[in-house]
């Protein structure tokens, strides 16, 4: 039952990134463009996608338990170190330079192309580097 609910929000993601055009690299680029030829679209995706979230989370939180795990998983960690701000400037970095970041990537891959493909090649290499680190630090 995981795996379906799992499959299930991950298609309604991929959805929603297609209906809002986010798997359009030369869209985010052009929100990133502030300077040129601004496209603000990604604003309209964020607002919709804070708005849900928000009122996910209140219905979620009033459960009590979450429907298929004994209870919630929240992480407990609150600082900031290098690793975290490593990671979040390589993001910010590889999403500035391709208009894809993995959600996206990954709803695009039906229509790969060369850069796609160079993106999606990057990310996996970096899951690998951060879960080798991981294991070292572990």
């Amino acid at each position: 039952m995981k795996v379906l609910a799992g499959l299930v929000a991950g298609l309604l993601f991929g959805l929603g990134l297609a209906v809002g055009g986010m798997t359009d690299p030369q869209r985010v680029l052009g929100f990133l463009d502030v300077a040129g030829a601004w496209d603000p679209t990604l604003i309209g995706v964020m607002g919709g996608a804070v708005v849900t979230s928000f009122i996910g989370y209140r219905l979620v939180w009033r459960m009590g338990a979450p429907r298929l795990e004994p209870h919630f998983f929240i992480p407990t960690r609150e600082d900031l170190d290098v690793r975290l701000l490593g990671g979040a400037a390589l993001f910010g970095i590889g999403w500035g330079l391709s208009g894809y970041c993995p959600g996206p990537a990954v709803a695009s891959i039906s229509g790969l192309t060369g850069p796609l493909a160079a993106f999606v090649a990057a990310m996996a290499a970096g899951w690998w580097i951060a879960r080798r680190m991981g294991e070292r630090q572990g």
